[in-house]
């Protein structure tokens, strides 16, 4: 594509089409440009639209564009082609940093996560200028560029934070720090400075404050992999302005918004970080500053209100409280009884009751809800960093603690009893109490593994849990009833085992309340329970201790698909997954109801996959169902292909990109079912589709249709050679283009030793040398490990199949002797 006006004018319609809510506007649209994407100048075309461009609209369109495309193609891929050429990777590391500064703040957003992506593939060996051009703009005064250089940096230095330790990462670290460390430290005064003087102006604190921001978040990965000689030479500037600026209460920057974090908020959760970083990694050479953060930090706790804007900086204040208790060195700062029974009363409590905000999110958000209390997203939620003190306290104070706890709970629940219709948040903060006290180790397979011995579990389960379990009203109370739910599930390694199987009965029953919440989490706990092992390695709970609820559990799973918010829950389908398999056979009476149902939600989801985690269960049970039933009547097969083949003939046609390898795997499974030495016509006929070049160039279909071409083979290596002789050569084309990369070989000699098994061997004679070459060229040329194996199966089983003077004969012919 050459750099014109036409062009450019051209690329502005199409970016324009892609915007469109029209489909059939939108997808021809994005085809078009993806088909054009690997062209030369296709990138620089994009960067000077989002220069030039009159139209703010396509200005950013443009830029989320060039930064999904590099996002794409940036990486070189080993075996791969070069997706961007080399001039045009040079003319945007040339241009990128100048315009990502000079542009408005939403383009400058796209353009420095571009430069992050460029930066982690070529910084510092390929880019090695960057930062010094970066390091130069700190001079401008200008903190609309400086922001823009501070957001650069932190999204290509945060990764320093979760890198593993190695020689090539701390030479890149010490790189970082000889050329931005000191610029980056005398900036941080600057700003510090410019803040007093412009203390009165809202306008000019906003910008600098989001300044500090950045630099602390700065500080946090560049002193994360170990203390930095520079940082601890430099200790006292950077501790006595964080110490400052933690004290500090500007009116100015205080906001109305009860909800949006506001800067100081901000700022201050990322000192709480820092502070939490340097107690717990370099506790000695931050001894000397710690008593003054732990009481700035204490009093900020104490001073903090409940609203949801404080979220952050309350869970980051309390987890700096939590690192520093754990740590033997400042065990003395907590001995007192009437410090840990403040911590207690003023800090843990007050952070573990359930607010308006909770409640609200619990009705109305309640995906958000679910993933931040059982997928432990909530690490910035009150109650997980109340939790994590709490057990940090216990590791060297815990029978006092639980002593004063203990206290709490008792009390709390003689309040619920009181009224429970206007005090079940007391009981719910009990219940949450109890499980931060009694939890010491946790995992996500097994719950909790390693329990508080003061606390009994079982009698508390027993006299408050099971109570409300019980009850007849599905609906009442639903937080205390996913409290419920919970505590069955996280103490399911604790609990007897006959009373997790009394439980098992409820929560089939819950699946059918109303709460988003509640029938989610009666969905997963019966998940987990069917997943948990017993002594010899086998499912605690059988099949036949779960018999006799078979059809009151997939009735009230499916029903609750058609819950309100449920329709692609994919805790329900993993749920519905697990049943399967764990009741195996039980299930194949029900196995004609279900599959119409399956069948039903997969050709709805297809239409617009949007939760990769629900279609994947969707087809597993898809999978189980066909493995279970035919395992019983192997000629329910074609039963089976009737219900599934309308479906996937629609995926297939429609390019559902998200489904079509899972398309290939069932149809391979249903082929390999099939007991006739011949492969149906149904299938023959997509044969020759299965060879086109396109399908094989997508990584993900690759597994899945190497399975179903094998399983061609096995059922028809004969048929194949009769009917379908010219596609041959399309098939060894298949695996030729699997033998030249080295993620793929294997795959190629999946199918090649299929070929060389259920093939007629006359079918294969015209093409043995040119395969023998080709395997000889790639050991000559790119020799690995799994390729040497994959080829010493290849020739024992070449060998096996033809006789060892055959293969000696094949030999001599490429190269005698």
């Amino acid at each position: 594509m050459d750099l014109n006006d036409a062009n450019l004018q051209t690329l502005t319609e199409y970016l324009r089409k892609t915007l469109d809510p029209d489909p059939a506007v939108r997808r021809p649209a994005e085809k078009f440009l993806e088909s054009v994407e690997c062209s030369q100048n296709y990138p620089i075309l994009l960067l000077t639209l989002l220069e030039k461009s009159q139209d703010n609209v396509i200005r950013v369109c443009a830029a989320v564009t060039f930064k999904n495309y590099i996002k794409r193609n940036w990486r070189i891929v080993e075996d791969e082609p070069n997706k961007i050429c080399d001039p045009d990777r040079t003319a945007i590391k040339a241009n990128i940093v100048h315009l990502m500064l000079s542009s408005q703040e939403q383009i400058q957003k796209q353009l420095s996560d571009a430069i992050s992506i460029i930066g982690r593939e070529d910084f510092p060996q390929k880019w090695p200028d960057l930062l010094t051009e970066m390091v130069t703009r700190f001079q401008s005064g200008d903190f609309h560029i400086i922001n823009g250089v501070l957001r650069t940096a932190h999204s290509l230095f945060k990764r320093y934070r979760h890198e593993f330790k190695s020689n090539e990462l701390w030479a890149e670290i010490k790189l970082v720090l000889d050329t931005f460390a000191g610029p980056l430290t005398e900036l941080f005064k600057a700003t510090i400075e410019l803040c007093q003087t412009h203390a009165n102006d809202v306008n000019a604190l906003k910008v600098l404050f989001s300044s500090l921001t950045l630099i602390s978040k700065l500080f946090y990965s560049l002193n994360f992999q170990d203390l930095p000689e520079f940082f601890e030479d430099n200790m006292e500037t950077w501790m006595t302005n964080f110490h400052n600026l933690l004290t500090l209460d500007n009116k100015l920057l205080q906001t109305d918004d009860e909800e949006e974090a506001g800067l100081l908020e901000l700022l201050k959760s990322q000192i709480c970080d820092n502070a939490a970083l340097y107690a717990q990694k370099y506790d000695e050479e931050f001894q000397p500053f710690l008593p003054q953060f732990v009481t700035a930090i204490w009093n900020l706790l104490v001073t903090t209100g409940q609203e949801v804007k404080y979220d952050l900086l309350v869970s980051n204040a309390i987890q700096f409280l939590a690192s520093v208790c754990e740590r033997p060195h400042y065990k003395q700062l907590f001995e007192d009884q009437n410090t840990l029974t403040s911590i207690c009363e003023k800090v843990i409590v007050p952070n573990m009751e359930f607010r308006t905000a909770d409640e609200e999110a619990f009705e109305d958000n309640s995906e958000e809800y679910i993933r931040r209390d059982l997928e432990g997203s909530d690490i910035d939620t009150r109650r997980r960093a109340a939790c994590d003190l709490v057990r940090g306290l216990c590791k060297f104070f815990e029978e006092p603690v639980t002593g004063i706890f203990s206290g709490y709970v008792n009390s709390m629940l003689t309040e619920y009893s009181k009224n429970p219709s206007i005090n079940w948040k007391h009981k719910d903060a009990a219940i949450y109490l109890v499980t931060s006290l009694a939890s010491k180790a946790q995992t996500q397979k097994h719950g909790i593994t390693q329990a508080n011995e003061l606390v009994n579990i079982t009698e508390f389960f027993v006299n408050h849990i099971l109570p409300d379990l019980k009850s007849s009203n599905v609906n009442e109370f639903p937080v205390l009833k996913a409290d419920a739910i919970k505590y069955v599930m996280i103490f399911r390694s604790q609990l007897p085992k006959e009373q997790i199987l009394g439980t098992i009965p409820l929560l089939i029953n819950y699946l059918q309340a109303e709460s988003i919440v509640v029938h989610t989490y009666a969905a997963h706990a019966l998940e987990r329970l069917f997943t948990m092992r017993g002594p010899s390695n086998t499912t605690l709970i059988a099949a036949a201790e779960v018999a006799p609820c078979t059809e009151q559990l997939l009735t009230n799973l499916f029903k609750s698909l058609t819950l309100p918010g449920s329709s692609e829950n994919e805790y329900i389908m993993k749920a519905i997954m697990r049943s399967f398999s764990l009741l195996q056979e039980v299930i194949v009476p029900y196995v004609p109801t279900l599959i119409v149902q399956l069948t039903q939600k997969l050709l709805l989801v297809s239409k617009n996959p949007s939760k990769p985690h629900f279609n994947h269960y969707l087809f597993e049970s898809l999978c189980l169902s066909v493995r279970i039933t035919c395992k019983a009547n192997i000629t329910a097969v074609s039963s089976f292909e009737e219900a599934l083949f309308p479906v996937f003939t629609e995926i297939l046609q429609n390019d559902v990109q998200e489904f079509v390898p899972y398309v290939f795997q069932v149809m391979s499974l249903l082929l390999e079912m099939h007991t006739s030495s011949e492969v149906p016509a149904s299938y023959m006929v997509l044969f020759p589709h299965l060879l086109q070049p396109v399908l094989w160039e997508r990584a993900g279909n690759i597994p899945p249709l190497v399975r179903l071409l094998q399983a061609y083979l096995h059922k028809g290596g004969v048929t194949i050679a009769n009917v379908a002789a010219d596609k041959i050569p399309g098939l060894l084309g298949v695996f030729q283009k699997l033998i030249a990369s080295k993620s793929n070989d294997h795959q190629g000699f999946y199918l090649l030793n299929s070929i060389i098994e259920y093939m007629p061997p006359e079918s294969i004679n015209p093409y043995r040398k040119q395969i023998f070459i080709l395997l000889f060229q790639r050991l000559q040329n790119s020799k690995t490990t799994k390729f040497i194996k994959s080829f010493l199966v290849f020739v024992n089983l070449y060998t096996i199949k033809n006789g060892a003077i055959a293969l000696q004969e094949i030999l001599d012919t490429i190269q005698p002797k």
